[in-house]
């Protein structure tokens, strides 16, 4: 009994720990999209006005940016073999794929809702769709996964960094113009959400390619990496720092230009291609950390535990940070983004994950589930049967 109270302790560590800190990567990253009255950097940063602006944009170049969506990617692929799993036990093949099949299909519609009533920065839909078309790959063993894992960053690796060129070059600038002009409304503004639904998800996966870490997370879903990190203490070393290495090489060309380095625009397209790239490498090294983590931490302090209730809380608790930032930085509430610095809107990142994951604790404590999981879980499942 000790040991199975161990290895849930375990496993329920290394994902909520995961899940809680991708939630705040993504706040930092989604903030300085709404800093609208800024000079654009490089691709989706700003300029910095200060020298701690431009150290907290290179910190963001080489730790969040394109690294938050590869871990979102990699715990979403390790979730559905998880599910695909335990509902196979349950009631066969078949329906574990069909209840799959329906959880993305609800994600989907979600995600709809959050960027086209909403206006947040949508992930949900474009995974929803990752798993429709990956569900079929949750029967296959690990040399397969492995396979499909190479041969879709391959043709990520020819296509992706050309791609990114050619938009620079056309932009005729490093920085991606801002959309945000200061004088959207609400109403003025929800037609064109609504229009821009379907193009979301199609964009992302063209330009953000999430389908190869999607399969690393099967992969690592399928050896129990995070559910039984104990076992696998040599292997999660060998990931974190290969990761990180592969990551932060990738990284420090981009974080160069404008600033030492000034390449062709196209050239600089390709670097922030391999940006992208080397950024499956980060996502992978972040979720093989905290796998090691929650084997090697025997005590739990607050903070540790309010994370780790946030990760529990994933879904519930992106829709808010993405609805709180749209409310406080967009011209159609607040409209703090005409007025931040790069320095204040991390910061404001960064009290507003605090806050959230104070909510998160107090939940936990209580025993209360996330509202949108539990949604989802009815939708899935309770309503089928009623």
């Amino acid at each position: 009994m000790a040991d199975l109270e161990t290895t849930q302790t375990k496993r329920a560590l290394s994902l909520d720990l995961a899940r809680g800190f991708m939630l705040f990567l993504i706040i930092l990253s989604h903030i300085p999209l709404f800093l609208y009255t800024i000079e654009p950097g490089v691709i989706t940063k700003v300029s910095g006005s200060t020298a701690f602006d431009h150290f907290l944009n290179f910190l963001m170049e080489i730790t969040v940016d394109n690294r938050a969506r590869p871990l979102f990617a990699i715990l979403f692929g390790y979730g559905l073999v998880m599910i695909y799993r335990k509902q196979s036990e349950r009631k066969g093949t078949a329906e574990a794929k069909r209840l799959i099949k329906r959880r993305c299909w609800y994600l989907i519609l979600f995600g709809a809702i959050l960027a086209g009533v909403a206006g947040g920065q949508d992930i949900l839909m474009t995974y929803g769709i990752a798993g429709l078309l990956l569900v079929s790959c949750l029967k296959k063993d690990n040399k397969k996964i492995k396979k499909y894992v190479l041969i879709s960053t391959v043709i990520c690796i020819i296509y992706i960094p050309l791609f990114w060129g050619g938009v620079l070059t056309e932009n005729q600038s490093y920085g991606l113009p801002v959309e945000l002009t200061g004088q959207e409304t609400y109403a003025g503004t929800i037609l064109e959400r609504l229009v821009s639904i379907p193009i979301i998800p199609l964009f992302t996966h063209i330009t953000f390619p999430v389908i190869p870490s999607v399969l690393i997370g099967m992969w690592l879903g399928n050896i129990n990496i995070l559910i039984k990190p104990q076992h696998h203490l040599k292997l999660l070393k060998q990931l974190s720092v290969i990761g990180v290495t592969i990551s932060l090489a990738g990284a420090i060309p981009l974080v160069l230009i404008n600033d030492v380095w000034f390449p062709s625009l196209f050239t600089a397209g390709i670097v922030y291609g391999i940006h992208i790239l080397t950024g499956f490498a980060g996502g992978l090294s972040y979720a093989a950390l905290f796998g090691w983590l929650g084997a090697r931490m025997k005590q739990r302090g607050g903070l540790v535990k309010a994370i780790a209730a946030m990760g529990k809380r994933s879904l519930t608790f992106f829709v808010l940070h993405e609805v709180l930032i749209v409310i406080l930085l967009s011209p159609i509430a607040f409209n703090l983004g005409a007025s931040l610095t790069v320095t204040t809107s991390l910061l404001i990142g960064t009290v507003m994950w605090m806050v959230t994951l104070s909510i998160a604790y107090w939940m936990e404590r209580r025993q209360i589930a996330g509202p949108l999981e539990n949604y989802l879980r009815y939708l899935i499942y309770n309503k089928q049967r009623s």
